[in-house]
């Protein structure tokens, strides 16, 4: 390479390690088939790079965004937000499991979960909350 095409470059892009980023990103796509836009004068890929980024040919910016680009795995798609509970109604993944888990949180307080079933079940007496029907209720004033 010549000093003088990296002393013109230092003069564009002022960080050496980018200058070097940046070059390695337009000889590689040299090399993938893009059209120098400098005549070649039998130089190799990265001299023409070099050459290109110091007769601003090309913007050192817009390589920087494709090296990013590059290098990225995940793409975010911009699309409008789901309510949190239309997310998990459609995830037929979720579905199953909240089933379940509104079976077992049930069971666990001692109520049943059955579609089939129109009407609510009365809950079942227990020895912490026993049965008690409104005849047992005595709604006559307190004494004093």
């Amino acid at each position: 390479m010549a000093r003088v095409t990296v002393e013109d470059c230092v003069e564009k892009v002022t960080n050496r390690f980018q200058l070097v980023m940046v070059a390695a990103q337009r000889s590689r796509e040299i090399s993938a088939g893009a059209e120098p836009r400098l005549d070649r004068d039998n130089d190799k890929n990265p001299v023409v790079a070099l050459r290109e980024i110091a007769d601003e040919k090309v913007s050192p910016d817009e390589l920087y965004n494709s090296i990013i680009q590059g290098l990225q795995r995940h793409v975010e798609v911009d699309e409008p937000e789901e309510d949190g509970f239309d997310a998990m109604a459609s995830n037929p993944e979720f579905a199953g499991i909240a089933s379940q888990m509104s079976e077992s949180v049930a069971a666990a307080a001692g109520m049943s979960i059955d579609e089939s079933e129109e009407e609510e079940e009365e809950p079942k007496a227990t020895a912490a909350h026993p049965k008690v029907s409104y005849e047992d209720v005595d709604d006559s004033e307190p004494k004093a």
